[in-house]
């Protein structure tokens, strides 16, 4: 139950985010530059594929 209750919260948040993502454009690609900063800080070997803003605003749209 604890576990559900988890998810739905969780749901809800990302429900919220997009929410906010799709009013705002430019909050998708702060978001992307705030996940790389986070990775540079980890110092760890992950490997990052950017893909451009532009063709992300298709998979927002629909």
């Amino acid at each position: 139950v604890i576990a559900a209750e988890g998810e739905m919260n969780a749901s809800r948040a990302l429900k919220e985010a997009s929410l906010v993502i799709a009013e705002s454009p430019s909050a998708l690609q702060l978001r992307y530059l705030q996940t790389l900063n986070t990775i540079a800080a980890e110092k760890n070997s992950t490997i990052i594929f950017p893909l451009p803003i532009d063709m992300m605003q298709s998979f927002v749209k629909h």
